[in-house]
């Protein structure tokens, strides 16, 4: 249940914490045996990040972005990515209208609060870049004229092991505006089991109600960022950056790549109640954050990206 507190209209801050502990609890009726997970996402729009899963099919993963979609009460908008997806099917199109004799521009399901980019490298590298400028600029242009995206703009992608048929790589400039990357894995015997014997989870959550008011977002959000990173831990940040980039080993990190790690270290102390940035915030997050931006080859898949992250932190002193 929502803390009470957040249902209040007064002037004393919400008890974040509590909430961010009663999403953890309410989770679990929905989403077996993906606590850590929830927190993680829930980091990356905290962040004003976006969001990438790799899995094989049938993990939840499409479930994982629904149940967060309705619990923060946000417009998710799912785009089902095929090979023959034009670049207009996301963006949207100049259509003619005779009654007024002129052009209209048609939104597309780009424009939603939460976007489901389902299964993101089955579409052509054409079709992809249309999220390129949406992602960066929470806006499209269309001929000439720009399109602002609403507010609250957080794209969640899901991509099919590479190796898999019909699949494209992603480019590197479409990595690197994922903030994270993360994996579902399969369920636990415990969590299949409890799983099996409940409810068709898809139906519970269309069921559910929103667990806080949308415009309490812009304000968890604010207190997120304002969270202290001290210059020791800015500087261990860069170094991490800079080992990167010292090794042909490595694709080099971006300064995005360190802006996101910054962020999102904020908004993972945030959610732990603090306010304050640990080391071990950083090094929980480096293989999330900058795993997927590390490697060469997208046929190397979690276990690398996890491998060569770590080693970046061992040869890296605090």
């Amino acid at each position: 249940m929502l803390d009470k507190t957040l249902g209040k209209q007064s002037t004393d801050k919400p008890s974040w914490h509590s909430f961010v502990q009663n999403l953890m609890e309410h989770s679990r009726d929905y989403i077996k045996g993906k606590e850590e997970h929830v927190l993680l996402c829930l980091c990356s729009f905290l962040a004003d990040g976006h969001l990438l899963i790799e899995d094989a099919p049938g993990v939840g993963k499409t479930t994982f972005v629904k149940y967060f979609a309705k619990a923060f009460n946000l417009l998710l908008s799912r785009i089902q990515f095929t090979n023959d997806l034009l670049p207009s099917d996301i963006i949207g199109a100049n259509v003619y209208s005779k009654e007024n004799e002129n052009f209209k521009f048609l939104k597309g399901p780009i424009f939603g609060e939460i976007i489901l980019a389902d299964e993101l490298n089955r579409a052509s590298p054409k079709t992809q870049s249309a999220l390129l400028q949406a992602m960066e600029e929470k806006k499209v242009s269309v001929e000439g004229k720009d399109y602002s995206l609403p507010e609250i703009f957080f794209v969640v992608a899901t991509q099919n092991p590479h190796g898999q048929l019909g699949t494209y790589p992603l480019p590197e400039s479409q990595i690197d505006r994922f903030m994270m990357k993360m994996t579902l894995g399969y369920l636990d015997k415990k969590s299949s089991m409890e799983l099996f014997k409940g409810k068709d989870p898809n139906v519970l959550i269309e069921q559910m109600k929103p667990l806080i008011e949308k415009g309490q977002i812009a304000s968890m959000k604010d207190e997120a960022m304002e969270v202290h990173c001290s210059d020791k831990l800015l500087d261990y940040i860069f170094r991490l950056l800079e080992s990167s980039r010292q090794s042909s080993q490595y694709l080099p990190l971006s300064t995005r790549c360190g802006l996101d790690l910054v962020a999102s270290s904020k908004a993972y102390a945030f959610l732990q109640g603090r306010d304050f940035v640990l080391p071990e915030d950083v090094k929980k997050l480096f293989p999330y954050v900058a795993g997927h931006r590390l490697v060469a080859s997208q046929q190397s898949g979690w276990k690398k990206e996890s491998a060569l992250s770590h080693e970046i932190l061992k040869n890296t002193d605090v």
